[in-house]
């Protein structure tokens, strides 16, 4: 079992473990081909997560990964995005959270940015 204020990161594509904790999708749009009942999904505040218009940027010609983070650090700043993270960290506080994505490399994605804003 793991401890209070432990987050971590999964594909949404992969089977729930029963360490995982909330299960808390991080990405705006449902994950194509994954029908809900396997997702096993506790909550998915779309106010977390980066902005439909941020998200092309990112994934167009012009994205790079360092202005990503600091655009997103800056919506998540936004009233509605301020308060999805301070429900997460209290999500932490109570115990495990696994933070759930479709994206393929979690490592330079908004979930990189979200892990370092909780580890605060």
């Amino acid at each position: 079992m793991r401890a209070a204020g432990e987050v971590k990161v999964r594909r949404v594509y992969d089977d729930p473990d029963p360490d995982d904790g909330t299960r808390v999708l991080v990405d705006r749009l449902w994950p194509r081909g994954l029908a809900k009942t396997r997702a096993h999904v506790d909550e998915w505040p779309k106010a977390l997560t980066p902005s439909t218009e941020l998200r092309r940027w990112y994934h167009g010609p012009d994205g790079e990964y360092d202005e990503f983070c600091r655009r997103y650090e800056s919506e998540l700043s936004e009233p509605a995005a301020a308060e999805a993270l301070s429900r997460l960290r209290a999500l932490a506080a109570e115990g495990p959270v696994t933070l759930l994505t479709a994206t393929k490399d979690p490592s330079r994605s908004h979930t990189s940015v979200l892990l370092r804003l909780l580890a605060r």
